[in-house]
């Protein structure tokens, strides 16, 4: 039986070149912070209604907390309602509009009370909400 040599003389590369992998840890990295969310995180836990369509607030709103026992919050620090309008105030610094974030426990009066201290200022009111889960 004949032997064949399949060797050709010449070496193997032994430098490898870590510029390709490099880009595209560099796309990923790209793609992954355009598509991350950014969720603001408020101090205080309310549970929040939930509905089939949502829209995203606005980067330039004053945050307004409303517990389920009708407790104002705004910026994480509570407020009497008789004070509320002073205390959005206080902080709005340029913001035109308010994101109210009310547990689905409280009540339209705490609502009725920051859109009557919104419309006294002159600014728009948001009203934080869930995206529903689809039912299977």
């Amino acid at each position: 039986m004949a032997s064949f040599n399949f060797s050709t003389g010449r070496k193997a590369l032994t430098a490898f070149s870590l510029a390709s992998l490099t880009d595209i840890v560099l796309l990923l990295l790209i793609f992954f912070l355009l598509t991350s969310s950014f969720v603001t995180q408020n101090g205080l836990r309310v549970t929040l209604p939930d509905v089939a369509a949502a829209a995203p607030l606005e980067q330039l709103y004053v945050a307004i907390t409303i517990d389920e026992d009708g407790l104002f919050f705004v910026e994480d620090r509570e407020v009497a309602r008789d004070s509320l309008t002073m205390a959005i105030e206080a902080v709005r610094e340029g913001k035109t509009s308010l994101a109210v974030y009310a547990d689905k426990e409280a009540t339209i009066d705490g609502l009725a009370a920051v859109a009557s201290a919104a419309s006294a200022l002159d600014m728009r009111v948001s009203i934080a909400t869930e995206a529903a889960t689809p039912s299977e």
